[in-house]
């Protein structure tokens, strides 16, 4: 009764009608191609042996590649992670380690070799002219850290440099944009993000002009940030004679690189006179035109001596990644009168090629370094057990360590693992702070009265060990205190973050909170 009840109803006639014109289009198909038909039944009868292939296949691959994971991953989280999600979960994690997991270094590690011996001879140079500092007594401590960043950035610090500190997208796109303008000789720009938007045709409409007038214009940006970019943008920019190209040009070599590793720098070069770095990409949102993520909170520097020269240094690098090539005739010669100021800078670039993890090194000795005040702002806090640790110290030798973090988020994820640090950090008297005027996407350090950096590397694990980032290290006072004054006022513009922000909500928020923690080591 139930059955005919159903049958009698409209949906049920609907799908008797769907049925039986399937089964009637199965039949005239079987009698139209009857060897066809066969092979699909067939197929249809092995389809149980051909599963249990398919998933003995993935747990053969799933162990193999969990060894992988084991020799290969550079944190002992990461690779328990990668080991245990390979064997029990292969269907899921298998495929997830061919894109994410596993790469090829060599293959980058040989060209990147290639690259350094055409830079060497300038950087030796450098390090030849500027170097070589004599020490006094009293600045010992301070110059063997200052000593210590350089030898990770195999840079000296460049003294005679100009200084500018561009806070958010106005001001930075403005200084950006004048650079551009000025150019005579050539412009190299590199982004992570550039969007075909309000002010990516605005970079477009610049380059363009400028490549008509002579100057050589390298544009190099990153295919997974830029993904969206329509392939007509890069088009017109050809040409009218630029150069510009991919990272990983992964519409041609799927396989060359994985896309775990990005190219998260930002670089713009002018004539070897001007540079710029800092946490800004190319989009509208960097303008405070986002619908949600608004006002943008960034912060960028513009450098102007002979430390830019350094800034060529992994722009070059990348580019010849990328198209097998180093840019002929950039200016790497020094000349008197681009001794314009009295700031020492650092041009520290890391990334995951890298013989020791760079950009570790460098949070690491800016937090050992630390005596009087230690502040960080980051969008993305999601530190390893040492930097904690290593912030812990810190706080404990009486040093004032604030975080600065976003309220608004970008990041689902990376939101719920930073509650997970609040109990850590409050216990050792380390106060962490959440961004309230928009979102905030600086990368920011400043320690005591003389050293600060401004770059594109956050604090988290993909900065320390997956991504290649940039950051320009400044060692001046005047300087570092009007870093102190920007922050002091974002802090104004904040809340504090207590560890009760997390112990005392509920379980399945604590539960998330641990979840996304645990998801932060994988590699």
């Amino acid at each position: 009764m139930l059955k005919e009840s159903i049958q009698n109803t409209r949906l049920g006639r609907f799908v008797t009608r769907v049925t039986r014109a399937i089964s009637a289009r199965a039949t005239t198909f079987s009698s139209s191609y009857p060897r066809l038909a066969s092979f699909f039944g067939v197929l249809k009868r092995r389809r149980r042996p051909i599963r249990l292939l398919l998933h003995l296949v993935l747990h053969l691959a799933g162990f193999v590649f969990s060894i992988q994971a084991v020799m290969q991953s550079r944190t002992e989280q990461g690779a328990v992670a990668w080991a245990l999600s390979l064997n029990t979960a292969p269907i899921v994690a298998v495929p997830a380690w061919l894109v994410f997991g596993y790469s090829e270094m060599d293959s980058y590690n040989a060209t990147r070799q290639a690259g350094l011996e055409k830079t060497r001879p300038f950087a030796e140079k450098l390090i030849g002219h500027f170097g070589n500092k004599e020490m006094d007594s009293s600045e010992a401590r301070e110059e063997q850290a200052f000593e210590s960043l350089a030898t990770i950035a195999s840079l000296p610090f460049i003294r005679g440099n100009e200084v500018e500190l561009l806070v958010d997208g106005k001001n930075t796109y403005r200084s950006i944009f004048e650079a551009i303008d000025e150019a005579q000789d050539y412009i190299l720009i590199q982004f992570y993000i550039l969007r075909d938007d309000e002010a990516g045709g605005e970079l477009k409409e610049r380059l363009i002009a400028k490549a008509r007038e002579g100057v050589r214009v390298f544009l190099l940006i990153d295919d997974y940030g830029s993904l969206h970019l329509p392939g007509g943008y890069l088009s017109e920019l050809r040409e009218a004679g630029v150069a510009a190209h991919y990272f990983m040009d992964l519409g041609k070599n799927a396989n060359r690189f994985q896309l775990n590793y990005r190219n998260h720098r930002k670089i713009v070069v002018v004539d070897g006179h001007t540079g710029f770095v800092g946490g800004h990409n190319v989009g509208d949102e960097y303008r405070g035109q986002h619908p949600v993520l608004t006002p943008w909170r960034d912060s960028h520097i513009r450098i102007t001596g002979p430390a830019v020269k350094t800034l060529q240094i992994p722009f070059i690098e990348d580019w010849q990644w990328a198209t097998g090539k180093v840019p002929a005739g950039l200016n790497w010669e020094v000349a008197e009168d681009e001794m314009v100021g009295g700031k020492e800078v650092l041009i520290l670039a890391s990334g995951p090629a890298d013989p020791m993890e760079s950009c570790s090194l460098f949070f690491l000795t800016m937090i050992n370094e630390a005596q009087e005040r230690l502040w960080i702002a980051s969008p993305y806090f999601v530190p390893d057990d040492k930097m904690v640790t290593a912030l812990q110290l810190a706080a404990l030798r009486g040093v004032d360590v604030r975080i600065l973090m976003p309220d608004l988020i970008d990041s689902t994820l990376v939101h719920y693992s930073s509650f997970s640090y609040l109990e850590d950090l409050e216990m050792a008297g380390i106060r962490a702070y959440r961004y309230q005027k928009g979102f905030m996407h600086q990368k920011v350090v400043l320690v005591d009265d003389s050293l600060s950096a401004v770059g594109s590397a956050n604090f988290d694990n993909r900065s320390f060990r997956l991504n290649f980032e940039v950051t320009g290290i400044v060692r001046d006072r005047e300087f570092n205190a009007e870093i102190a004054d920007m922050l002091e006022e974002d802090f104004a513009n904040s809340k504090l973050a207590p560890a009760t922000d997390y112990t005392e909500k509920g379980f399945f928020f604590r539960l998330r909170v641990r979840l996304a923690r645990l998801l932060a080591p994988i590699q």
